[in-house]
Protein backbone atom coordinates (compact mmCIF):
# COMPACT_ATOMS: atom_id res chain seq x y z
CA UNK A 1 0.00 0.00 0.00
CA UNK A 2 1.46 3.33 -1.09
CA UNK A 3 0.41 6.96 -0.72
CA UNK A 4 1.13 9.51 -3.42
CA UNK A 5 2.15 13.15 -3.11
CA UNK A 6 2.22 15.98 -5.64
CA UNK A 7 3.80 19.28 -4.65
CA UNK A 8 2.72 21.38 -7.62
CA UNK A 9 4.80 24.53 -7.58
CA UNK A 10 4.82 27.36 -10.07
CA UNK A 11 8.41 26.51 -11.01
CA UNK A 12 8.57 22.73 -10.55
CA UNK A 13 6.48 19.71 -9.62
CA UNK A 14 7.70 17.19 -7.06
CA UNK A 15 6.02 13.77 -7.01
CA UNK A 16 6.62 11.03 -4.45
CA UNK A 17 5.24 7.79 -3.09
CA UNK A 18 5.45 6.79 0.56
CA UNK A 19 4.72 3.65 2.54
CA UNK A 20 2.19 3.30 5.36
CA UNK A 21 4.56 5.14 7.73
CA UNK A 22 5.01 7.83 5.03
CA UNK A 23 8.64 6.97 4.43
CA UNK A 24 9.40 8.17 0.90
CA UNK A 25 10.11 5.25 -1.41
CA UNK A 26 10.63 7.19 -4.63
CA UNK A 27 10.46 10.80 -5.76
CA UNK A 28 10.87 12.74 -8.98
CA UNK A 29 10.79 16.40 -9.98
CA UNK A 30 10.33 18.18 -13.28
CA UNK A 31 9.75 21.77 -14.46
CA UNK A 32 6.27 23.28 -14.49
CA UNK A 33 5.60 23.87 -18.19
CA UNK A 34 2.31 23.36 -20.04
CA UNK A 35 -0.42 21.29 -18.33
CA UNK A 36 -0.36 18.59 -21.01
CA UNK A 37 3.40 18.08 -20.74
CA UNK A 38 3.68 18.37 -16.97
CA UNK A 39 0.66 16.20 -16.17
CA UNK A 40 1.90 13.49 -18.54
CA UNK A 41 5.05 13.29 -16.42
CA UNK A 42 2.88 13.10 -13.29
CA UNK A 43 0.84 10.25 -14.77
CA UNK A 44 3.93 8.39 -15.96
CA UNK A 45 5.41 8.58 -12.46
CA UNK A 46 2.34 7.29 -10.63
CA UNK A 47 1.41 4.66 -13.24
CA UNK A 48 4.45 2.72 -12.04
CA UNK A 49 2.66 2.26 -8.69
CA UNK A 50 -0.96 2.08 -9.84
CA UNK A 51 -1.72 -1.26 -8.18
CA UNK A 52 -0.34 -0.20 -4.78
CA UNK A 53 -1.53 3.42 -4.78
CA UNK A 54 -4.46 4.06 -2.41
CA UNK A 55 -4.64 7.89 -2.20
CA UNK A 56 -2.90 11.01 -3.49
CA UNK A 57 -2.35 14.32 -1.70
CA UNK A 58 -1.92 17.45 -3.83
CA UNK A 59 -0.61 20.83 -2.72
CA UNK A 60 -0.88 23.23 -5.65
CA UNK A 61 0.08 26.76 -6.58
CA UNK A 62 -3.00 28.88 -6.92
CA UNK A 63 -5.41 30.40 -6.53
CA UNK A 64 -7.37 27.16 -6.47
CA UNK A 65 -10.99 26.18 -5.79
CA UNK A 66 -11.19 24.32 -2.47
CA UNK A 67 -15.00 24.22 -2.11
CA UNK A 68 -16.09 20.60 -2.47
CA UNK A 69 -19.61 21.66 -3.52
CA UNK A 70 -18.34 23.97 -6.27
CA UNK A 71 -18.60 23.05 -9.95
CA UNK A 72 -14.93 24.01 -10.27
CA UNK A 73 -13.68 22.20 -7.17
CA UNK A 74 -10.19 20.89 -7.84
CA UNK A 75 -9.39 23.56 -10.41
CA UNK A 76 -6.48 25.96 -10.54
CA UNK A 77 -8.40 29.17 -11.18
CA UNK A 78 -7.08 32.72 -11.77
CA UNK A 79 -3.36 31.98 -11.72
CA UNK A 80 -1.00 34.35 -13.56
CA UNK A 81 0.39 31.22 -15.28
CA UNK A 82 -1.95 31.57 -18.25
CA UNK A 83 -1.70 28.00 -19.52
CA UNK A 84 -2.91 26.71 -16.13
CA UNK A 85 -5.87 29.05 -15.72
CA UNK A 86 -9.10 27.12 -15.07
CA UNK A 87 -7.26 23.79 -15.25
CA UNK A 88 -9.16 20.83 -13.77
CA UNK A 89 -6.29 19.34 -11.75
CA UNK A 90 -8.26 16.90 -9.59
CA UNK A 91 -10.51 15.87 -12.46
CA UNK A 92 -7.49 15.07 -14.60
CA UNK A 93 -6.04 12.89 -11.85
CA UNK A 94 -9.39 11.18 -11.26
CA UNK A 95 -9.56 10.11 -14.91
CA UNK A 96 -6.41 8.05 -14.38
CA UNK A 97 -6.63 7.10 -10.71
CA UNK A 98 -9.96 6.18 -9.12
CA UNK A 99 -8.73 6.74 -5.55
CA UNK A 100 -9.24 9.45 -2.89
CA UNK A 101 -7.43 12.70 -3.68
CA UNK A 102 -6.69 15.39 -1.10
CA UNK A 103 -6.59 18.88 -2.60
CA UNK A 104 -5.18 22.05 -1.05
CA UNK A 105 -2.73 24.89 -1.62
CA UNK A 106 1.02 24.33 -1.70
CA UNK A 107 1.51 26.42 1.43
CA UNK A 108 -1.29 24.57 3.27
CA UNK A 109 0.45 21.32 2.39
CA UNK A 110 3.77 22.59 3.76
CA UNK A 111 2.01 23.73 6.91
CA UNK A 112 0.39 20.32 7.27
CA UNK A 113 3.78 18.67 6.93
CA UNK A 114 5.09 20.69 9.87
CA UNK A 115 1.83 20.05 11.76
CA UNK A 116 2.19 16.29 11.30
CA UNK A 117 5.96 15.85 11.60
CA UNK A 118 7.74 19.09 12.42
CA UNK A 119 7.58 22.21 14.58
CA UNK A 120 3.78 21.99 14.80
CA UNK A 121 3.58 18.36 15.92
CA UNK A 122 1.39 17.95 18.99
CA UNK A 123 0.03 21.51 18.75
CA UNK A 124 -3.55 22.48 17.96
CA UNK A 125 -3.03 25.78 16.12
CA UNK A 126 -0.28 26.19 13.52
CA UNK A 127 0.34 29.02 11.04
CA UNK A 128 2.79 28.48 8.19
CA UNK A 129 4.20 31.09 5.78
CA UNK A 130 6.42 30.60 2.76
CA UNK A 131 8.64 33.62 2.07
CA UNK A 132 10.26 33.13 -1.30
CA UNK A 133 9.41 34.15 -4.85
CA UNK A 134 6.00 35.03 -3.43
CA UNK A 135 4.53 34.89 0.06
CA UNK A 136 1.68 32.60 1.04
CA UNK A 137 0.19 31.54 4.33
CA UNK A 138 -1.85 28.65 5.65
CA UNK A 139 -3.61 28.13 8.97
CA UNK A 140 -4.45 24.83 10.70
CA UNK A 141 -6.72 24.54 13.72
CA UNK A 142 -7.46 21.14 15.28
CA UNK A 143 -6.50 19.21 12.13
CA UNK A 144 -8.53 21.43 9.79
CA UNK A 145 -7.46 24.20 7.44
CA UNK A 146 -9.01 27.57 8.24
CA UNK A 147 -10.91 28.53 5.09
CA UNK A 148 -14.07 30.39 4.16
CA UNK A 149 -15.29 31.36 0.69
CA UNK A 150 -11.74 30.48 -0.41
CA UNK A 151 -8.33 29.70 1.01
CA UNK A 152 -6.49 32.53 2.82
CA UNK A 153 -4.21 34.91 0.94
CA UNK A 154 -2.25 36.04 3.98
CA UNK A 155 0.75 37.00 1.91
CA UNK A 156 -1.16 40.05 0.72
CA UNK A 157 -1.84 41.62 4.11
CA UNK A 158 -0.91 45.31 4.05
CA UNK A 159 2.24 46.33 5.93
CA UNK A 160 3.55 49.71 7.03
CA UNK A 161 6.65 50.70 5.05
CA UNK A 162 9.91 50.88 6.99
CA UNK A 163 10.84 54.56 7.63
CA UNK A 164 14.04 54.18 5.59
CA UNK A 165 12.53 52.08 2.82
CA UNK A 166 11.77 54.04 -0.34
CA UNK A 167 10.75 51.01 -2.37
CA UNK A 168 7.11 51.27 -3.44
CA UNK A 169 6.38 47.56 -3.55
CA UNK A 170 6.02 45.33 -6.61
CA UNK A 171 2.61 43.71 -6.13
CA UNK A 172 0.45 44.85 -9.07
CA UNK A 173 -2.66 44.68 -6.88
CA UNK A 174 -1.62 46.20 -3.54
CA UNK A 175 1.90 47.68 -3.78
CA UNK A 176 2.81 47.75 -0.07
CA UNK A 177 1.44 44.34 0.86
CA UNK A 178 3.67 41.77 2.53
CA UNK A 179 4.49 40.01 -0.73
CA UNK A 180 5.07 43.26 -2.57
CA UNK A 181 7.51 44.51 0.06
CA UNK A 182 9.18 41.37 1.39
CA UNK A 183 9.22 38.52 -1.15
CA UNK A 184 12.44 37.60 -2.91
CA UNK A 185 11.82 39.74 -6.03
CA UNK A 186 11.24 42.83 -3.85
CA UNK A 187 14.60 42.28 -2.14
CA UNK A 188 16.29 41.84 -5.51
CA UNK A 189 14.69 44.97 -6.99
CA UNK A 190 15.87 47.06 -4.03
CA UNK A 191 19.41 45.74 -3.97
CA UNK A 192 19.99 44.92 -7.63
CA UNK A 193 21.06 41.40 -6.66
CA UNK A 194 19.58 38.27 -5.16
CA UNK A 195 19.17 37.86 -1.40
CA UNK A 196 21.80 35.13 -1.11
CA UNK A 197 24.37 37.63 -2.46
CA UNK A 198 23.54 40.35 0.08
CA UNK A 199 25.74 40.39 3.22
CA UNK A 200 24.07 39.88 6.61
CA UNK A 201 25.04 43.35 7.81
CA UNK A 202 23.26 45.12 4.93
CA UNK A 203 20.42 47.31 6.29
CA UNK A 204 18.04 45.75 3.78
CA UNK A 205 17.69 42.81 6.20
CA UNK A 206 16.46 45.15 8.94
CA UNK A 207 13.73 46.26 6.53
CA UNK A 208 12.94 42.65 5.67
CA UNK A 209 12.72 41.72 9.36
CA UNK A 210 10.39 44.67 9.93
CA UNK A 211 7.93 43.31 7.37
CA UNK A 212 8.13 39.70 8.56
CA UNK A 213 7.71 40.88 12.16
CA UNK A 214 4.58 42.82 11.15
CA UNK A 215 3.27 39.60 9.63
CA UNK A 216 3.94 37.76 12.91
CA UNK A 217 2.33 40.61 14.87
CA UNK A 218 -0.83 40.56 12.74
CA UNK A 219 -0.97 36.77 12.88
CA UNK A 220 -0.57 36.75 16.65
CA UNK A 221 -3.43 39.16 17.22
CA UNK A 222 -5.73 37.49 14.70
CA UNK A 223 -5.16 33.82 15.54
CA UNK A 224 -3.19 33.50 18.81
CA UNK A 225 -1.57 30.37 17.36
CA UNK A 226 0.68 27.94 19.18
CA UNK A 227 3.46 28.50 16.63
CA UNK A 228 4.21 30.62 13.55
CA UNK A 229 6.53 28.89 11.07
CA UNK A 230 8.33 30.88 8.36
CA UNK A 231 9.69 28.77 5.51
CA UNK A 232 10.96 29.63 2.04
CA UNK A 233 14.26 30.74 0.61
CA UNK A 234 14.36 34.18 2.24
CA UNK A 235 14.17 32.66 5.72
CA UNK A 236 17.25 30.54 5.05
CA UNK A 237 19.25 33.63 5.96
CA UNK A 238 20.32 32.45 9.41
CA UNK A 239 20.36 35.95 10.90
CA UNK A 240 16.74 36.65 9.97
CA UNK A 241 14.96 34.84 12.79
CA UNK A 242 16.76 36.77 15.53
CA UNK A 243 16.07 40.06 13.76
CA UNK A 244 12.39 39.14 13.46
CA UNK A 245 12.22 38.21 17.15
CA UNK A 246 13.68 41.56 18.18
CA UNK A 247 11.40 43.60 15.93
CA UNK A 248 8.32 41.56 16.82
CA UNK A 249 8.92 42.15 20.54
CA UNK A 250 9.15 45.87 19.92
CA UNK A 251 5.97 45.95 17.83
CA UNK A 252 3.95 43.82 20.24
CA UNK A 253 5.14 45.91 23.19
CA UNK A 254 3.99 43.32 25.77
CA UNK A 255 0.35 43.70 24.72
CA UNK A 256 -0.22 39.94 24.95
CA UNK A 257 1.93 37.17 26.36
CA UNK A 258 3.11 34.72 23.71
CA UNK A 259 5.08 31.49 24.05
CA UNK A 260 8.87 31.94 24.22
CA UNK A 261 9.89 33.41 20.88
CA UNK A 262 12.49 30.69 20.25
CA UNK A 263 9.58 28.23 20.13
CA UNK A 264 6.93 30.58 18.75
CA UNK A 265 8.42 32.25 15.65
CA UNK A 266 10.49 29.54 14.00
CA UNK A 267 11.72 28.08 10.72
CA UNK A 268 10.54 24.64 9.53
CA UNK A 269 11.99 21.43 10.90
CA UNK A 270 11.39 19.69 7.56
CA UNK A 271 13.00 22.55 5.60
CA UNK A 272 12.27 22.09 1.85
CA UNK A 273 10.53 18.74 2.42
CA UNK A 274 7.60 20.18 4.38
CA UNK A 275 5.35 20.29 1.32
CA UNK A 276 5.93 16.78 0.05
CA UNK A 277 5.54 15.23 3.53
CA UNK A 278 2.41 17.31 4.04
CA UNK A 279 0.94 15.94 0.81
CA UNK A 280 1.70 12.38 1.93
CA UNK A 281 0.09 13.01 5.33
CA UNK A 282 -3.00 14.49 3.66
CA UNK A 283 -3.25 11.48 1.36
CA UNK A 284 -3.19 9.13 4.34
CA UNK A 285 -5.74 11.21 6.25
CA UNK A 286 -8.06 11.34 3.23
CA UNK A 287 -7.86 7.57 2.86
CA UNK A 288 -8.72 7.15 6.55
CA UNK A 289 -11.64 9.58 6.24
CA UNK A 290 -13.06 7.54 3.34
CA UNK A 291 -13.22 4.34 5.40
Amino acid sequence: MLYGAIEAGGTKFVCAVGDESLNIQKRASFPTTQPEETMKQVMDFFNQYKKELVAIGVGSFGPIDVHVDSTTYGYITSTPKLAWQNFDFVGTLKQAFDIPIAWTTDVNAAGYGEYAFGKGKGLSSVIYYTVGTGIGGGAIQEDRFIEGFSHPEMGHMLVTPHPEDHFGGNCPFHENCLEGMAAGPAIEQRAGKKGQDIPAEDPIWDMEAYYIAQCAYNTTLMFSPDVIIFGGGVMKQKHMVQKVHQTFSRLLNNYVKTPELENYIVTPYLEDDAGIFGCLALARQTKLDKK
